[in-house]
């Protein structure tokens, strides 16, 4: 038996095992005042207790597929109130779904008290801004906006209505908003309100307009009534313009676009005098013919759902962006001529290698490529960024074919767009890091880019070369930037790469500091007053748990949640190791979670399972808990059955940079699979694992790979379980799928070398399809599809498990257990 050969991180495994930690998304979506709390205290210092729980601390699929609230109700949505004296987070009710809000004084964390939801309002938020300039901050609960003045004072502004979204201040004190269509300015000393700017997408209607044909002419010539109705709605209107210029307190004319055309993002400047205006053609986002039938309906009837389109049937769109003079109301639209590489036939080699494949020859074309405004997954807002003093606007653009990223300013004199950063990638620009924006006290711009092979941070003066503010095979992610512009925060993987700490860096200096040093997945938020940061954070084998710590301090962050219930923490569950296997495709090693059962070198060899992580772009080898927490307890079960299980970040997943990120490019399941392979050589080489007894599972991209592999190396595993899987990425969605393997009229190879129902011939081992009925994402037709295809190639050893009622992350308890008894009984049956 050869030693077990791993390149484990001592210290994040040793505090993997220890006291209870967290990981959770940031939201920011969370504010408090000063105002009382119910009195009811919420306990969240003692752990939760089940009296279900086993009493010899057996591992059974009944408890780990139970409701989770069992585990604990870990907090979510943490962040602070708006004056930053309170920690707000929520926790889910006891048995239910809703949530209920708690406060707590930064200065005295342990004093937690429930929300009461009469005093909801000064707790919550969906979107704050506060004005540097005099220290107010507007902020929207539901469908009402308060003011909280620099003294404290907080007033309501409106309560129902038409929503305002979008708030911001301008230069001169007033409070900005988007309302309907139209952008409106609130002067929060006599509450006077302003409409700024408003848009139709119609045509613009004329007081007298021109004959249409010869009768028409005829008739206005001929008929002195038509002609003097005529002269009559023109003078009107000619009226109207003319107080309308001349009177300040006349709102300004709406400006008209195509009405063929639909808004995709508007922003005006600070100082209210210009407006950037992105709209597209209008068409629709499905077809008639893309429903999915619901079963299972109160009624007894049949359902038909409305869902997306497949990335078969895409479009390519186009924006066209305008610059608006809101004093005028002139709007010019800006060309993307100025975009280096704007027109370049970027494809032009998967064209010609997919022609050449149908006998054919490619000609190189040099037309204009369609080009959108960014529409990125981290911001709620359009990528339209004004400077604090209107001065200047930013704007983020993005290829259609996704392999160009553009940040451009704009001359708002000669409405032109200037390019200040391109970024190109062959294969396709990571959706994922698009952060940009302004300094607040200085017109220079700052980003995120891929571009060095790992996300990090960069600023750059306007016309000038970007300046690096980080640098390593490491990944920078969620900046926040001071409001002196003096440090920028962040989170990264310096350390290894599945653990994840917090980092400021001196903008000055290019100085990093680390902040944290808790071994494991930490989020952060910092407070309003940029003296605290509140922390979440998780380890392997503990859910997530908020910290604080004072910024700039070297005392240890303070943990002041503990809400993991007995039942959990006193089950015996197996804490993975971190490995990196060495692979045989690529320099860099191929990261993995290994569970080992007691005695697992003894000389019997072991059983074996790989699991296959979803979401492809997802990592999971990583120090924290994981959002696939039912599996990490189901590997633990199965180390109690003796079994030895392989969880690896094959490449595609994130975490590790560019190439391994893109390594699946024209080509998925081949890389992966690779790797799948090394981890298989590397169970039976160091973990004393017999090579004919190893089966695999995976949901979504993973019941993909379990397809592929299947499919492809059918000597690999002896059983596998595809859940909830794609089986022809033709019929996946457009912004997933066509980054990596373009669209199927461009790139057809791609999409048969990458989708399993091409391949299903090579199966030879028992496989278990397991597939949710009402799947948005991944159609149940995928499956049905598959199926048919296996029938017709007379495969014997398959069979499938359908779920009436659940979407593609299931909800009832009972269809987790279920589908999971029919994977335990898989492996036992054939491994």
């Amino acid at each position: 038996m050869k030693k077990l050969k791993t390149l484990l991180v001592a210290a994040a495994v040793s505090s993997a095992l220890g006291a209870c930690s967290s990981t959770s998304e940031q939201t920011g979506s969370t504010a408090t005042t000063n105002q009382p709390v119910a009195s009811e205290p919420a306990s969240i210092l003692t752990p939760e207790t089940n009296a279900t729980a086993s009493a010899d601390g057996e591992i059974t699929l009944e408890q780990i597929m139970a409701d989770p609230q069992w585990l604990g109700r870990a907090p979510q949505n943490a962040g602070f109130s708006i004056d930053g004296s309170h920690i707000v987070y929520e926790r889910e009710k006891m048995d239910s779904a809703l949530t209920q809000a708690f406060a707590a004084p930064v200065s005295s964390p342990e004093q937690v008290s429930q929300v009461a939801l009469s005093d909801m309002q000064n707790y919550r938020f969906d979107e704050k801004v506060t004005d540097p300039n005099t220290g107010n901050t507007a902020y929207r609960f539901k469908d009402s906006v308060f003011i909280q003045f620099d003294n404290g004072k907080t007033v309501q502004l409106t309560r129902g209505g038409a929503p305002l979204t979008n708030l911001s201040f301008m230069t001169d004190g007033r409070l900005m908003a988007n309302s309907d269509s139209a952008v409106i300015a609130i002067d929060l000393k006599t509450g006077q309100r302003e409409q700024l700017f408003s848009w139709y997408f119609a045509e613009e209607p004329e007081a007298v307009s021109a004959p249409e044909d010869f009768i028409a002419q005829e008739q206005i010539t001929l008929i002195d009534y038509i002609a003097l109705q005529r002269q009559q709605r023109q003078e009107e209107a000619d009226q109207d313009e003319a107080l309308a210029e001349s009177n300040a307190s006349i709102a300004p004319d709406p400006v008209y676009f195509d009405p063929a055309h639909r808004l995709v993002g508007v922003s005006v400047s600070p100082r209210g005098d210009k407006a950037i205006v992105a709209t597209t053609e209008d068409k629709p986002w499905r077809d008639d013919s893309d429903i999915m039938p619901h079963y299972i309906q109160e009624d007894g009837r049949i359902a038909s759902k409305e869902v997306r389109r497949r990335v078969a049937d895409a479009e390519p769109e186009n924006h066209a962006l305008w610059l608006v003079d809101l004093k005028t109301g002139e709007k010019r639209e800006l060309s993307y001529t100025s975009l280096p590489g704007y027109n370049e036939d970027v494809l032009a080699e998967v064209k010609a290698e997919n022609a050449k494949a149908q006998g054919e020859t490619y000609q190189v074309n040099r037309l204009p490529r369609e080009i959108t405004l960014l529409e990125s997954w981290y911001w709620s807002e359009p990528s339209i960024r004004w400077h604090s003093d209107g001065r200047q606007v930013a704007v983020m653009l993005e290829a259609w074919d996704n392999k160009d990223r553009w940040i451009a300013t704009v001359d708002l004199q000669n409405a032109n767009l200037v390019s200040q950063r391109r970024l190109h990638d062959d294969a396709w620009i990571n959706y994922r890091f698009n952060q940009f924006g302004w300094m607040n006290n200085s017109e220079t711009l700052y980003f995120l880019s891929e571009e060095s092979g790992y996300s990090q941070l960069y600023t750059q003066t306007p016309g000038e070369a970007a300046r690096p503010l980080t640098s390593g095979q490491f990944i920078v992610d969620e900046p926040t930037l001071s409001q002196d512009d003096k440090y920028f925060y962040y989170k990264a993987n310096k350390k290894h790469p599945g653990i994840y700490e917090i980092y400021r860096v001196n903008t000055q200096t290019g100085e990093s500091e680390a902040l944290t040093n808790l071994d494991g997945m930490t989020d952060y938020v910092l407070s309003p007053d940029e003296q605290t940061l509140l922390l979440t954070h998780s380890k392997v084998t503990r859910p997530e748990e908020l910290y604080i710590k004072p910024v700039g301090s070297a005392q240890p962050a303070q943990k002041i949640t503990d809400t993991v219930s007995e039942t959990f923490t006193d089950m015996p569950w197996t804490a993975p190791q971190i490995v990196a296997i060495p692979s045989t495709h690529t320099a860099q090693p191929i990261y993995a979670r290994v569970y080992l059962p007691e005695n697992y070198d003894s000389s019997e060899p072991r059983r074996a399972v790989v699991f296959n992580h979803g979401a492809g772009y997802l990592q999971n080898a990583h120090l924290g808990w994981s959002g696939y927490f039912r599996e990490f307890m189901f590997h633990s079960l199965l180390t109690q059955q003796g079994y030895v299980v392989l969880d690896m970040d094959y490449r595609a997943s994130a975490g590790y940079g560019r190439d391994w990120r893109t390594a699946i490019y024209r080509n998925m399941g081949e890389p992966e699979v690779q790797d799948l392979q090394d981890g298989v050589n590397w169970l039976v080489e160091n973990a004393n694992v017999d090579r004919e007894r190893i089966g695999t599972y995976g949901g979504s991209y993973g019941g993909f790979l379990t397809f592929m592999s299947m499919f492809n190396a059918p000597e690999l595993f002896k059983a596998g379980a595809a859940l909830r899987p794609v089986t022809d990425w033709a019929h996946y969605n457009t912004p997933y799928t066509a980054n990596i393997l373009n669209t199927p009229d461009i790139d057809p190879i791609a999409y048969r070398r990458s989708s399993p129902i091409y391949h299903a011939e090579g199966l030879k081992y028992p496989l278990l399809i397991n597939a949710p009925m009402v799947d948005d994402n991944v159609f149940f037709e995928d499956t049905v599809r598959l199926v048919q295809r296996l029938i017709e190639l007379e495969k014997e050893d398959f069979e499938t498990a359908i779920y009436p009622v659940e979407p593609h992350g299931f909800v009832q308890p009972s269809s987790w257990l279920d589908e999971y008894r029919r994977i335990y009984k898989l492996f036992e049956e054939n491994l």
